[in-house]
């Protein structure tokens, strides 16, 4: 299962994150404050603060905290995190092409061919006699509710944009609890 990232896919140097189910991702810990979240992201690179529109009433306020590499040309968000006033840090995205790299139980996360991320997670369950998960898109991951595997369009391609979750205030799973700018029919423009 060894993931050899395309020179014109436009890949850069990652760091290497680890994610523990219902723990948390790389620096971020699910739960954290705002300012916590700041804090942690500023070894990753510049992050920048928004409140988010509160769609439903279920979720208390809501705020997004963007992650820019530092020295790197402008370019979208490395990583994307979300807290609630209620929950803390409940949602780590990494993106497709600048995002760090994740790796769950062996199978390389972020960045992928989503068909090859597919192949390669089949034939983990099917090793381990374990199991994997598709998406309500269809795409395929880990069998653990708190990755999300979404799409991101890198050029002509389709890349895998992972969320690292745990459920928000009011939610009864983390796809219920998908904050509303990941969720725009899974597919992303970079």
């Amino acid at each position: 299962m060894s993931f050899k990232p395309e020179a014109d896919a436009g890949v850069v140097e990652r760091d290497k994150w680890s994610y523990s189910p219902a723990v948390g991702v790389g620096p971020f810990r699910f739960g954290m404050t705002v300012g916590e979240v700041v804090e942690a992201a500023e070894m990753l690179g510049q992050p920048s603060v928004s409140e988010l529109p509160r769609d439903y009433a279920i979720f208390s306020p809501t705020w997004k905290i963007a992650v820019h590499r530092r020295g790197v040309a402008p370019c979208p968000p490395a990583v994307t995190a979300y807290a609630s006033q209620a929950a803390g840090l409940f949602c780590v995205a990494a993106d497709a092409v600048h995002g760090p790299q994740v790796v769950y139980n062996g199978l390389t996360l972020v960045g992928r061919d989503l068909s090859e991320l597919e192949r390669d997670a089949i034939a983990y369950a099917e090793a381990v006699d374990g199991h994997f998960r598709y998406t309500p898109e269809g795409y395929a991951g880990p069998d653990d509710p708190g990755v999300v595997m979404r799409g991101q369009r890198v050029g002509q391609l389709l890349r895998s944009r992972p969320l690292f979750m745990v459920t928000r205030d009011g939610a009864y799973t983390e796809w219920d609890s998908l904050p509303h700018e990941e969720y725009r029919n899974g597919q992303f423009h970079a």
